[in-house]
Protein backbone atom coordinates (compact mmCIF):
# COMPACT_ATOMS: atom_id res chain seq x y z
CA UNK A 1 0.00 0.00 0.00
CA UNK A 2 1.18 3.53 -0.71
CA UNK A 3 1.34 4.45 2.96
CA UNK A 4 4.62 2.60 3.18
CA UNK A 5 6.31 5.10 0.88
CA UNK A 6 6.24 7.80 3.51
CA UNK A 7 7.76 5.79 6.30
CA UNK A 8 11.40 5.47 5.29
CA UNK A 9 12.76 8.52 7.14
CA UNK A 10 12.24 9.66 10.69
CA UNK A 11 11.65 13.28 11.70
CA UNK A 12 15.23 13.16 12.93
CA UNK A 13 16.48 11.95 9.55
CA UNK A 14 17.40 8.32 10.38
CA UNK A 15 16.58 5.45 8.10
CA UNK A 16 16.22 1.70 8.45
CA UNK A 17 13.75 -1.15 8.18
CA UNK A 18 10.35 0.24 9.03
CA UNK A 19 12.00 3.41 10.28
CA UNK A 20 10.46 6.86 9.97
CA UNK A 21 7.41 8.29 11.63
CA UNK A 22 6.57 4.74 12.68
CA UNK A 23 9.65 4.56 14.89
CA UNK A 24 9.80 6.10 18.34
CA UNK A 25 9.91 5.25 22.04
CA UNK A 26 6.87 3.38 23.29
CA UNK A 27 6.21 1.48 26.47
CA UNK A 28 5.40 -2.18 26.14
CA UNK A 29 6.89 -5.31 24.69
CA UNK A 30 8.84 -5.65 21.48
CA UNK A 31 5.81 -7.42 19.99
CA UNK A 32 3.60 -4.43 20.83
CA UNK A 33 6.02 -2.08 19.13
CA UNK A 34 6.19 -4.32 16.07
CA UNK A 35 2.40 -4.43 15.84
CA UNK A 36 2.23 -0.64 16.19
CA UNK A 37 4.59 -0.16 13.27
CA UNK A 38 2.80 -2.66 11.06
CA UNK A 39 -0.53 -1.05 11.93
CA UNK A 40 0.77 2.33 10.72
CA UNK A 41 2.23 0.80 7.57
CA UNK A 42 -0.86 -1.22 6.64
CA UNK A 43 -3.31 1.58 7.28
CA UNK A 44 -5.85 -0.15 9.51
CA UNK A 45 -9.06 -1.95 8.73
CA UNK A 46 -10.05 -5.53 9.41
CA UNK A 47 -7.68 -6.88 6.76
CA UNK A 48 -4.47 -5.61 8.30
CA UNK A 49 -4.43 -8.45 10.83
CA UNK A 50 -2.81 -6.46 13.64
CA UNK A 51 -5.86 -5.83 15.78
CA UNK A 52 -4.04 -2.78 17.05
CA UNK A 53 -5.76 0.48 18.00
CA UNK A 54 -3.86 3.78 17.77
CA UNK A 55 -4.06 6.71 20.17
CA UNK A 56 -2.57 10.18 20.56
CA UNK A 57 0.11 11.19 18.10
CA UNK A 58 -0.01 7.81 16.36
CA UNK A 59 -3.71 8.25 15.64
CA UNK A 60 -3.18 11.78 14.29
CA UNK A 61 -0.30 10.62 12.10
CA UNK A 62 -2.38 7.71 10.83
CA UNK A 63 -5.20 10.09 10.00
CA UNK A 64 -2.90 12.26 7.90
CA UNK A 65 -1.65 9.22 5.98
CA UNK A 66 -5.14 7.79 5.59
CA UNK A 67 -6.53 11.03 4.15
CA UNK A 68 -4.01 10.81 1.33
CA UNK A 69 -3.27 7.15 0.73
CA UNK A 70 -6.27 5.10 1.74
CA UNK A 71 -9.35 4.37 3.84
CA UNK A 72 -12.46 6.53 3.83
CA UNK A 73 -12.08 10.24 3.33
CA UNK A 74 -13.91 12.84 5.43
CA UNK A 75 -17.65 12.72 5.02
CA UNK A 76 -17.79 9.30 3.36
CA UNK A 77 -20.35 6.80 4.56
CA UNK A 78 -19.26 3.67 6.38
CA UNK A 79 -19.12 0.60 4.17
CA UNK A 80 -18.11 2.47 1.03
CA UNK A 81 -15.14 1.29 -1.00
CA UNK A 82 -11.81 2.50 0.35
CA UNK A 83 -10.55 5.71 -1.25
CA UNK A 84 -8.41 8.67 -0.33
CA UNK A 85 -9.81 12.11 0.37
CA UNK A 86 -9.03 15.42 2.01
CA UNK A 87 -12.45 16.96 1.67
CA UNK A 88 -13.39 19.56 -0.89
CA UNK A 89 -12.50 22.75 0.94
CA UNK A 90 -9.27 24.68 1.20
CA UNK A 91 -9.49 24.91 5.04
CA UNK A 92 -9.50 21.12 5.43
CA UNK A 93 -6.51 20.81 3.09
CA UNK A 94 -4.69 23.60 4.90
CA UNK A 95 -5.22 21.77 8.21
CA UNK A 96 -3.89 18.58 6.65
CA UNK A 97 -0.81 20.44 5.38
CA UNK A 98 -0.20 21.71 8.89
CA UNK A 99 -0.54 18.20 10.29
CA UNK A 100 1.97 16.58 7.96
CA UNK A 101 4.50 19.34 8.66
CA UNK A 102 4.08 18.54 12.35
CA UNK A 103 4.54 14.78 12.06
CA UNK A 104 6.97 14.31 9.16
CA UNK A 105 10.37 15.69 8.06
CA UNK A 106 10.55 18.22 5.24
CA UNK A 107 11.63 15.72 2.59
CA UNK A 108 8.62 13.50 3.35
CA UNK A 109 6.27 16.50 3.45
CA UNK A 110 7.32 17.42 -0.07
CA UNK A 111 6.64 13.89 -1.32
CA UNK A 112 3.21 13.84 0.32
CA UNK A 113 2.31 17.26 -1.12
CA UNK A 114 3.30 16.05 -4.59
CA UNK A 115 1.20 12.90 -4.13
CA UNK A 116 -1.78 14.94 -2.94
CA UNK A 117 -1.63 17.12 -6.04
CA UNK A 118 -1.30 14.10 -8.35
CA UNK A 119 -3.71 11.69 -6.64
CA UNK A 120 -6.42 14.01 -5.40
CA UNK A 121 -6.44 16.76 -8.01
CA UNK A 122 -5.60 19.55 -5.58
CA UNK A 123 -3.79 21.72 -8.11
CA UNK A 124 -6.72 24.13 -8.44
CA UNK A 125 -6.64 24.79 -4.69
CA UNK A 126 -3.15 26.24 -5.18
CA UNK A 127 -4.87 29.17 -6.86
CA UNK A 128 -5.90 30.36 -3.38
CA UNK A 129 -3.37 32.50 -1.44
CA UNK A 130 -4.16 30.78 1.86
CA UNK A 131 -3.19 27.42 0.39
CA UNK A 132 0.08 28.73 -1.06
CA UNK A 133 1.09 30.11 2.31
CA UNK A 134 0.53 26.68 3.90
CA UNK A 135 2.55 24.48 1.51
CA UNK A 136 6.21 23.50 1.78
CA UNK A 137 7.87 25.14 -1.23
CA UNK A 138 10.12 23.03 -3.48
CA UNK A 139 11.08 22.72 -7.16
CA UNK A 140 8.12 20.46 -7.96
CA UNK A 141 5.65 22.89 -6.43
CA UNK A 142 7.17 25.67 -8.53
CA UNK A 143 6.59 23.56 -11.63
CA UNK A 144 2.93 23.11 -10.68
CA UNK A 145 2.51 26.84 -10.03
CA UNK A 146 4.08 27.73 -13.38
CA UNK A 147 1.66 25.42 -15.17
CA UNK A 148 -1.23 27.16 -13.40
CA UNK A 149 -0.10 30.78 -13.39
CA UNK A 150 -2.11 31.81 -16.46
CA UNK A 151 -5.25 30.76 -14.59
CA UNK A 152 -4.34 32.45 -11.31
CA UNK A 153 -6.53 35.26 -10.03
CA UNK A 154 -4.70 38.53 -9.45
CA UNK A 155 -4.92 38.10 -5.66
CA UNK A 156 -2.90 34.89 -5.89
CA UNK A 157 -0.12 35.94 -8.24
CA UNK A 158 1.95 37.90 -5.75
CA UNK A 159 1.78 35.02 -3.27
CA UNK A 160 2.80 32.61 -6.02
CA UNK A 161 5.75 34.82 -6.97
CA UNK A 162 6.83 34.87 -3.32
CA UNK A 163 6.77 31.06 -3.20
CA UNK A 164 8.76 30.81 -6.44
CA UNK A 165 11.19 33.48 -5.21
CA UNK A 166 11.89 31.49 -2.03
CA UNK A 167 12.75 28.33 -3.99
CA UNK A 168 14.88 30.24 -6.50
CA UNK A 169 16.78 32.04 -3.75
CA UNK A 170 17.48 28.73 -2.01
CA UNK A 171 18.78 27.23 -5.26
CA UNK A 172 21.00 30.24 -5.94
CA UNK A 173 22.53 30.01 -2.46
CA UNK A 174 23.27 26.36 -3.08
CA UNK A 175 24.57 26.60 -6.63
CA UNK A 176 25.78 30.09 -7.53
CA UNK A 177 29.11 30.35 -5.70
CA UNK A 178 30.36 26.96 -6.85
CA UNK A 179 29.25 27.59 -10.41
CA UNK A 180 31.03 30.94 -10.62
CA UNK A 181 34.21 29.55 -9.07
CA UNK A 182 34.29 26.49 -11.32
CA UNK A 183 33.62 28.39 -14.53
CA UNK A 184 35.94 31.26 -13.65
CA UNK A 185 38.75 28.71 -13.27
CA UNK A 186 37.90 27.14 -16.61
CA UNK A 187 37.83 30.53 -18.32
CA UNK A 188 41.14 31.48 -16.74
CA UNK A 189 42.79 28.29 -17.96
CA UNK A 190 41.39 28.68 -21.46
CA UNK A 191 42.57 32.31 -21.60
CA UNK A 192 46.23 31.68 -20.80
CA UNK A 193 48.56 32.71 -23.60
CA UNK A 194 51.93 31.25 -24.59
CA UNK A 195 53.63 34.48 -25.68
CA UNK A 196 52.75 36.94 -22.93
CA UNK A 197 54.16 40.35 -22.29
CA UNK A 198 56.49 40.52 -19.31
CA UNK A 199 53.83 42.01 -17.03
CA UNK A 200 51.36 39.29 -18.01
CA UNK A 201 53.60 36.29 -17.19
CA UNK A 202 52.14 33.82 -14.68
CA UNK A 203 55.43 33.10 -12.91
CA UNK A 204 54.20 30.27 -10.67
CA UNK A 205 52.88 28.26 -13.60
CA UNK A 206 55.81 29.17 -15.84
CA UNK A 207 58.34 27.89 -13.29
CA UNK A 208 56.43 24.66 -12.73
CA UNK A 209 56.17 24.09 -16.49
CA UNK A 210 59.96 24.54 -16.92
CA UNK A 211 61.39 22.63 -13.96
CA UNK A 212 62.93 20.15 -16.41
CA UNK A 213 65.17 23.00 -17.60
CA UNK A 214 66.70 23.71 -14.19
CA UNK A 215 70.46 24.43 -14.34
CA UNK A 216 72.05 23.37 -11.02
CA UNK A 217 75.33 25.16 -11.69
CA UNK A 218 73.54 28.45 -12.18
CA UNK A 219 70.72 27.65 -9.73
CA UNK A 220 68.17 28.88 -12.17
CA UNK A 221 65.36 27.70 -14.44
CA UNK A 222 65.52 28.41 -18.15
CA UNK A 223 61.93 29.36 -19.11
CA UNK A 224 61.68 27.82 -22.56
CA UNK A 225 57.87 28.11 -22.39
CA UNK A 226 56.18 31.17 -20.94
CA UNK A 227 52.63 30.99 -19.57
CA UNK A 228 50.70 34.19 -19.22
CA UNK A 229 47.42 35.47 -17.89
CA UNK A 230 44.87 36.43 -20.50
CA UNK A 231 44.70 40.19 -20.95
CA UNK A 232 41.00 40.25 -21.82
CA UNK A 233 39.80 38.85 -18.49
CA UNK A 234 36.82 41.21 -18.39
CA UNK A 235 35.97 40.86 -22.07
CA UNK A 236 33.46 38.32 -23.37
CA UNK A 237 35.41 35.19 -24.25
CA UNK A 238 32.73 32.50 -24.42
CA UNK A 239 29.09 32.34 -25.44
CA UNK A 240 26.61 29.93 -23.86
CA UNK A 241 23.16 29.17 -25.26
CA UNK A 242 20.71 27.34 -22.99
CA UNK A 243 17.92 25.87 -25.12
CA UNK A 244 15.28 24.51 -22.73
CA UNK A 245 12.28 22.31 -23.46
CA UNK A 246 9.31 23.70 -21.50
CA UNK A 247 7.00 20.73 -21.98
CA UNK A 248 5.28 19.66 -18.76
CA UNK A 249 7.65 16.76 -18.03
CA UNK A 250 10.64 19.16 -17.93
CA UNK A 251 9.35 21.41 -15.12
CA UNK A 252 12.22 20.82 -12.66
CA UNK A 253 14.76 21.26 -15.47
CA UNK A 254 13.23 24.61 -16.43
CA UNK A 255 13.54 25.84 -12.84
CA UNK A 256 17.20 24.84 -12.54
CA UNK A 257 18.05 26.14 -16.02
CA UNK A 258 16.63 29.57 -15.17
CA UNK A 259 18.80 29.75 -12.05
CA UNK A 260 21.93 28.68 -13.91
CA UNK A 261 21.10 31.08 -16.72
CA UNK A 262 21.00 33.97 -14.26
CA UNK A 263 24.30 32.88 -12.68
CA UNK A 264 26.04 32.59 -16.07
CA UNK A 265 24.63 35.95 -17.17
CA UNK A 266 26.18 37.55 -14.08
CA UNK A 267 29.67 36.58 -15.33
CA UNK A 268 30.91 39.32 -17.64
CA UNK A 269 33.22 37.02 -19.57
CA UNK A 270 30.31 34.79 -20.67
CA UNK A 271 27.58 35.98 -23.03
CA UNK A 272 24.51 33.94 -22.07
CA UNK A 273 21.34 33.36 -24.04
CA UNK A 274 18.28 31.52 -22.72
CA UNK A 275 15.72 30.12 -25.14
CA UNK A 276 12.65 28.12 -24.07
CA UNK A 277 10.43 26.23 -26.45
CA UNK A 278 7.48 23.96 -26.98
CA UNK A 279 5.96 24.24 -30.46
CA UNK A 280 6.86 27.95 -30.29
CA UNK A 281 10.20 29.52 -29.37
CA UNK A 282 10.62 32.29 -26.78
CA UNK A 283 13.92 34.08 -26.21
CA UNK A 284 14.10 35.12 -22.54
CA UNK A 285 17.63 36.49 -22.60
CA UNK A 286 16.50 39.99 -21.65
CA UNK A 287 15.03 38.63 -18.38
CA UNK A 288 18.12 36.79 -17.19
CA UNK A 289 18.85 39.30 -14.44
CA UNK A 290 15.89 37.81 -12.52
CA UNK A 291 15.24 34.04 -12.78
CA UNK A 292 11.76 34.50 -11.29
CA UNK A 293 10.83 36.69 -14.26
CA UNK A 294 12.29 34.01 -16.52
CA UNK A 295 10.12 31.34 -14.92
CA UNK A 296 6.96 33.38 -15.21
CA UNK A 297 7.83 33.94 -18.86
CA UNK A 298 7.56 30.20 -19.52
CA UNK A 299 4.41 28.24 -20.17
CA UNK A 300 4.82 24.63 -19.10
CA UNK A 301 3.00 22.07 -21.21
CA UNK A 302 2.23 21.75 -24.88
CA UNK A 303 4.10 20.02 -27.68
CA UNK A 304 7.75 20.05 -28.69
CA UNK A 305 9.59 21.34 -31.75
CA UNK A 306 13.31 20.94 -31.07
CA UNK A 307 14.25 21.63 -34.67
CA UNK A 308 12.59 25.04 -34.61
CA UNK A 309 14.28 25.94 -31.33
CA UNK A 310 17.72 24.91 -32.60
CA UNK A 311 17.16 26.93 -35.77
CA UNK A 312 16.64 30.03 -33.62
CA UNK A 313 19.73 29.27 -31.52
CA UNK A 314 21.83 28.60 -34.62
CA UNK A 315 20.86 31.97 -36.09
CA UNK A 316 22.20 33.75 -32.98
CA UNK A 317 25.67 32.16 -33.01
CA UNK A 318 28.37 34.57 -34.18
CA UNK A 319 31.52 32.87 -32.82
CA UNK A 320 31.05 29.11 -33.24
CA UNK A 321 34.48 28.11 -31.92
CA UNK A 322 33.77 29.98 -28.66
CA UNK A 323 30.16 28.87 -28.23
CA UNK A 324 28.58 26.14 -26.09
CA UNK A 325 24.99 25.13 -26.87
CA UNK A 326 23.17 23.19 -24.15
CA UNK A 327 19.95 21.50 -25.26
CA UNK A 328 17.88 20.46 -22.23
CA UNK A 329 15.12 18.16 -23.44
CA UNK A 330 13.75 14.63 -23.22
CA UNK A 331 14.15 14.61 -27.03
CA UNK A 332 10.54 13.73 -27.86
CA UNK A 333 10.61 15.67 -31.10
CA UNK A 334 7.36 16.86 -32.64
CA UNK A 335 9.12 18.73 -35.44
CA UNK A 336 11.31 17.50 -38.28
CA UNK A 337 13.72 14.90 -36.93
CA UNK A 338 16.17 14.81 -39.83
CA UNK A 339 16.40 18.60 -39.90
CA UNK A 340 17.10 18.66 -36.17
CA UNK A 341 19.99 16.23 -36.55
CA UNK A 342 21.37 18.15 -39.54
CA UNK A 343 21.39 21.35 -37.46
CA UNK A 344 23.29 19.65 -34.65
CA UNK A 345 25.80 18.23 -37.15
CA UNK A 346 26.24 21.65 -38.78
CA UNK A 347 26.80 23.38 -35.45
CA UNK A 348 29.39 20.83 -34.39
CA UNK A 349 31.16 21.05 -37.76
CA UNK A 350 31.44 24.82 -37.31
CA UNK A 351 33.18 24.36 -33.95
CA UNK A 352 30.25 24.68 -31.53
CA UNK A 353 30.42 22.56 -28.36
CA UNK A 354 27.01 20.83 -28.24
CA UNK A 355 25.64 19.21 -25.08
CA UNK A 356 22.31 17.36 -24.82
CA UNK A 357 20.90 16.99 -21.30
CA UNK A 358 17.90 14.73 -20.88
CA UNK A 359 17.18 16.41 -17.56
CA UNK A 360 18.74 19.02 -15.28
CA UNK A 361 17.33 17.91 -11.95
CA UNK A 362 17.92 15.71 -8.91
CA UNK A 363 15.42 13.13 -10.11
CA UNK A 364 17.73 10.99 -12.25
CA UNK A 365 17.23 9.97 -15.87
CA UNK A 366 13.68 10.64 -17.13
CA UNK A 367 11.76 8.92 -19.87
CA UNK A 368 13.30 10.05 -23.15
CA UNK A 369 13.42 9.25 -26.86
CA UNK A 370 16.19 6.67 -27.09
CA UNK A 371 16.38 6.75 -30.88
CA UNK A 372 17.06 10.49 -30.89
CA UNK A 373 19.56 10.12 -28.05
CA UNK A 374 21.44 7.45 -30.02
CA UNK A 375 21.39 9.60 -33.16
CA UNK A 376 22.89 12.55 -31.25
CA UNK A 377 25.55 10.29 -29.73
CA UNK A 378 26.50 9.16 -33.24
CA UNK A 379 27.12 12.83 -34.06
CA UNK A 380 29.45 13.17 -31.08
CA UNK A 381 26.83 14.77 -28.83
CA UNK A 382 26.01 12.18 -26.14
CA UNK A 383 22.69 12.72 -24.36
CA UNK A 384 22.59 12.17 -20.61
CA UNK A 385 20.83 13.38 -17.46
CA UNK A 386 22.69 15.78 -15.19
CA UNK A 387 22.13 16.84 -11.59
CA UNK A 388 22.41 20.54 -10.70
CA UNK A 389 25.51 19.80 -8.61
CA UNK A 390 27.31 18.30 -11.63
CA UNK A 391 26.29 21.00 -14.10
CA UNK A 392 29.19 23.40 -13.29
CA UNK A 393 31.71 20.63 -14.01
CA UNK A 394 29.98 19.80 -17.29
CA UNK A 395 30.08 23.45 -18.35
CA UNK A 396 33.71 23.87 -17.28
CA UNK A 397 34.74 20.90 -19.41
CA UNK A 398 32.80 22.26 -22.39
CA UNK A 399 34.37 25.72 -22.06
CA UNK A 400 37.84 24.15 -21.99
CA UNK A 401 36.98 21.76 -24.84
CA UNK A 402 37.95 18.69 -22.88
CA UNK A 403 35.96 15.43 -22.48
CA UNK A 404 32.75 15.85 -20.54
CA UNK A 405 32.52 14.17 -17.12
CA UNK A 406 29.44 12.19 -18.11
CA UNK A 407 27.89 10.45 -15.07
CA UNK A 408 27.82 6.67 -15.09
CA UNK A 409 24.44 5.18 -15.90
Amino acid sequence: MSTGTTTGTTPGGTTGPLAGPLAGPRAGTADDERLRRWRLVLGGGEADGTGRALTGTDAAMDGALTALYGAKGPGERAGRERSAGLGASAPSVARWLGDIRTYFPRSVVQVMQRDAIDRLGLATLLLEPEMLEAVEADVHLVGTLLSLHKAMPETTRETARAVVRKVVDDLEKRLAARTRATLAGALDRSARISRPRHRDIDWDRTIRANLAHYLPDHRTVVPERLIGHGRASQAIRKEVVLCVDQSGSMAASVVHASVFGAVLASMRSIATRLVVFDTAVVDLTDRLDDPVDVLFGTRLGGGTDINRALAHCQSKITRPADTVVVLISDLYEGGIRDEMLKRVAAMKASGVQFIALLALSDEGAPAYDRDHAAALAALGAPAFACTPDLFPEIMAAALEKRPLPIPAV
